[in-house]
């Protein structure tokens, strides 16, 4: 079953990209006692999501904190060291990025999909929500290919 508006994100284990490595976090821990800016890609470093997802998110980031938005994060089905990466190659310091390396999260929320075809495997597929208190306040899941809902203008627009 999908996660929809007003449920509350399950408890997964996932590992959050930092200085000092990976460092495993509680989804439901993590999310709890504030707003967050979640986006979802199927994959690191791959074009949409290098080209278009992530610099909207650093771009914004500003706005999105100027709309109550306490952390903006951003989550792929790949390890925490590819992550940290991709955030230090495109990202920024507003940007935190929980690795979903064994795709347990978008599991969990019913928001996987079949990269086979790409030689990716299981991924997530692209999406972005808002959490309020570890509760799903907005979600926007693209359609297979696309990019619109789930960016950080569209996410602004509906705040």
């Amino acid at each position: 079953m999908t996660i929809s508006v007003g449920d509350t994100i399950p408890e997964v284990t996932m590992v959050k990209a930092t200085a000092e490595g990976p460092q495993q976090v509680s989804s439901s821990e993590y999310f709890a006692g504030k707003k967050v800016a979640l986006f979802s890609v199927p994959g690191a470093f791959t074009p949409t999501c290098s080209a278009k997802h992530l610099p909207g998110f650093v771009e914004k980031a500003s706005e999105l904190k100027a709309k109550g938005v306490d952390e903006i994060v951003g989550t792929a089905v790949n390890d925490a060291f590819v992550m940290g990466e991709w955030n230090s190659a495109a990202g920024s310091d507003d940007i935190t990025m929980l690795a979903d390396g064994n795709a347990e999260f978008v599991e969990a929320i019913g928001l996987t999909m079949d990269g086979s075809g790409f030689g990716m495997g299981k991924r997530g597929q692209r999406f972005s929500m808002v959490i309020e208190d570890g509760t799903v306040t907005q979600l926007n899941v693209e359609e297979p290919g696309d990019f619109r809902v789930s960016s950080a203008e569209h996410m602004l627009g509906q705040m």
